[in-house]
């Protein structure tokens, strides 16, 4: 069994995706009838999987009737991003270094597959995580902590011995009632909002990788 893993969010946090997602939400929102402020993406929205946050706005829905609102609003980001997609900055160099010190890396996203996919082929980092799980992999979205608990089995590490970097409150919740140590990254949220996760950075030129880690997991 690996000593400990890292475990990366997706929006937000390897990419700072969730402008364009907020314009991409009200277009598609508004398309509808439904006028959201922005504490209402936040609260409803962020961090959570499309079947939820979709079925919370419209009601009940059918299946296939929230598998097509969902992709017709992913749809609609990455037409939107395409062309602004961009790693985190200090991301490729910062996911060498736990290559090199061997250290298992995956993802545990709310995103659906064909956003992983897309995010992954533009930004050309695919090969550092040999775990990816999404949307499609969970029944309860974040802040349940469902996902972080498979992604912790599906490497083989104790959750207690995972760092997870997350964006939203709702994914540090996850995070924590995972049982995870949590690195906060403040592109959604401020230093502040994220002052209870058990370290903060705005990108990953803020964090090397063998000092954090040994601060973080000291006290395991």
């Amino acid at each position: 069994m690996n000593s400990f893993a890292v475990i990366f969010d997706m929006d937000g946090v390897i990419i700072d995706s969730n402008p364009f997602h907020k314009i991409s939400l009200r277009q598609f929102c508004e398309k509808y009838g439904y006028h959201l402020s922005d504490q209402e993406l936040i609260s409803k929205i962020y961090g959570r999987t499309n079947k939820e946050w979709i079925a919370n706005l419209f009601g009940t829905l059918t299946k296939e009737e929230l598998e097509h609102y969902g992709e017709e609003k992913e749809a609609l980001f990455r037409e939107i991003y395409k062309n602004d997609i961009r790693a985190l900055k200090g991301l490729p160099e910062f996911l060498r270094s736990l290559e090199e010190k061997n250290i298992p890396i995956a993802i545990g996203t709310s995103a659906p597959r064909s956003n992983v996919d897309f995010v992954l082929s533009h930004i050309h980092l695919g090969k550092y995580f040999t775990v990816i799980l999404d949307e499609s992999d969970v029944e309860h979205g974040k802040p349940n902590p469902e996902i972080y608990l498979k992604v912790a089995a599906r490497l083989g590490v104790e959750p207690s011995r995972c760092i997870v970097f997350e964006d939203s409150l709702s994914g540090v919740e996850s995070a924590r009632r995972a049982g995870a140590k949590v690195v906060g990254v403040a592109t959604t949220h401020s230093f502040e909002e994220l002052s209870h996760t058990d370290f903060v950075i705005q990108d990953f030129t803020d964090v090397d990788a063998g000092s954090l880690f040994s601060a973080i997991l000291k006290e395991n």
